[in-house]
């Protein structure tokens, strides 16, 4: 693959055109209302979340945006605050809020917080939740290792929502550390992102969402804190419908809805997400789209927190590309934004990655927003941030491109030895094994190293089973010692709970 940033070509003076970086947002396609009667009902029940009217909503871009608008509605707070997020950490942006939600507690107000043990681990000490309790906080941690679950870790709370009176909320992809304002004096730049503010009656699904996880760590909320499913919800404060899709380890629905979202795309696709995985269906979703002439683009992030992630992401680049996606890397400090702009009129901002840990293993939110005037929003800001990233291509004597396309191209820093590129897929090589052992899709030729280097790996551990038999059993035999022990002691509960009291 090689790299080229946008095209500066003959008619580069005339200044970027409709849809390319930099240019104006394209007009949202008009959904008629044989469409929407069709849409609605599938979008509701794929992800179990019904379209709500009657919502205010703002866009707010990176830190500069979010955490002043979250620290005045947490200094307004007058009955309680509800604060779910995957990282609170124990830095200066994180003592900023820490100081503002126990003023508040002090004050009397019900401060509740949720922080996923994963996410704060090394990054928050115990003084600092000590702190927080100790000023009146409620805390509660999402999922610590425990002895009964031996893979329980697995499930994060990925969420990140604030919600204050239940009258104004937030959701977005920030966490609460220093990461996100960057440090100007050492020329580190802020982390990209993106958030929303809320009011309306979208805010007692909110609210219900915070509700259900505070219940799973512990004895749940006082009945009236939250709005009940039959009681009424706040008061209509603007115009823009949409969902708020809380999603649980397994329920799936943002992955059923981003599915299907694309599926029913008729001009544009355009993405950001952080640490891009996709699973084959999805990936197949955007493929056919960009072949039946819809213009797919992705955002990815070009430096990661994760390498790992990152060499990931670009094994799977070359279908894409092949199919006429355009895939961007952005040229600035870490992307973190997970986004999503279908038609200029579907959008979706929140905590959920396209990958299966966000769509199936975790705890994630997002706002789901039907708006045309929102959307043109969204395609502004995605403009924008074109027009500070790199576009990847394909080699001139490979590529496929769309007549759209620019041809230019710069030589790529990204080809890596086929040794890497194998490494990298190792989360594909489940789905490109079975493929090739059950015979039920085609290989592509691209998947040829990853099966050799598969084949070779898969050999050289049956080698080492042999020539070291205790070194590789010892630990296989505590690990099944540890989840037999696990699931006995899970059994014994189940028991106790279904033994009658008093013999009755």
């Amino acid at each position: 693959m090689n790299e080229t940033r946008p095209s500066s070509g003959p008619d580069a003076a005339a200044g970027p055109r409709a849809g390319e970086p930099g240019g104006p947002a394209l007009p949202a396609v008009r959904i008629d209302d044989r469409m929407r009667a069709l849409a609605e009902p599938a979008f509701a029940r794929s992800a179990g979340a019904p379209l709500i009217p009657g919502n205010d909503v703002r866009l707010l871009r990176d830190a500069g945006e979010n955490y002043p608008a979250w620290l005045a509605a947490i200094a307004g707070a007058r009955h309680h605050i509800h604060f779910e997020n995957y990282i609170l950490a124990d830095d200066t942006i994180g003592n900023r809020f820490a100081d503002a939600l126990i003023e508040r507690a002090r004050a009397g107000v019900s401060v509740r917080v949720i922080y996923d043990w994963l996410g704060v681990f090394r990054k928050a000490s115990r003084a600092f939740w000590a702190r927080l309790r100790a000023g009146g906080v409620e805390v509660r941690g999402y999922n610590p290792p425990r002895l009964e679950s031996p893979l329980g870790w697995v499930s994060r709370d990925h969420r990140k929502l604030l919600v204050v009176d239940g009258e104004i909320g937030f959701i977005s992809g920030l966490c609460v550390a220093d990461m996100w304002t960057g440090n100007p004096a050492r020329n580190i730049a802020p982390w990209r992102d993106t958030g929303v503010t809320i009011r309306g009656p979208a805010l007692a699904d909110m609210e219900r969402a915070f509700a259900r996880n505070w219940a799973t760590l512990g004895a749940p909320l006082p009945d009236g804190v939250v709005p009940a499913s039959d009681t009424p919800v706040p008061a209509a404060a603007g115009n823009v419908s949409l969902r708020i899709v809380a999603s649980d380890p397994t329920t799936s629905g943002t992955f059923r809805l981003d599915q299907l979202v694309v599926a029913f795309a008729r001009k544009r696709v355009w993405l950001t997400d952080a640490y891009y995985l996709g699973a084959p269906t999805y990936v197949q979703a955007l493929v056919t789209s960009a072949r039946d002439g819809v213009d797919v683009r992705m955002l990815f992030t070009r430096g990661s927190d994760i390498p790992v992630m990152k060499m990931m992401s670009r094994t799977g680049y070359r279908a894409l590309l092949e199919a006429g996606i355009r895939i961007f890397e952005w040229n600035g400090s870490l992307l973190h934004a997970k986004t999503a702009v279908i038609d200029g009129h579907w959008s979706r901002v929140g905590s959920t990655n396209l990958n299966f840990a966000s769509w199936m293993g975790n705890c994630e939110l997002d706002a789901v927003i039907e708006d045309a005037g929102f959307g043109q929003q969204m395609e502004a800001m995605y403009l924008d941030d074109l027009s500070h990233a790199t576009e990847i291509v394909l080699e001139q004597r490979r590529r496929k491109l769309r007549k759209s396309q620019s041809p230019a191209a710069l030589t790529s820093r990204d080809r890596k030895g086929s040794a890497t590129r194998a490494a990298a897929g190792a989360v594909r090589i489940g789905n490109v094994l079975g493929a090739a052992l059950t015979n039920r899709r085609v290989i592509e030729p691209i998947e040829c190293r990853l099966l050799a280097w598969t084949a070779v790996g898969l050999l050289g551990f049956a080698v080492l089973c042999v020539l070291f038999p205790r070194v590789f059993a010892y630990p296989t035999a505590a690990l099944l010692v540890w989840v037999a022990g696990a699931l006995l002691y899970r059994a014994a509960k189940l028991v106790r709970r279904r033994r009658p009291k008093n013999g009755g």
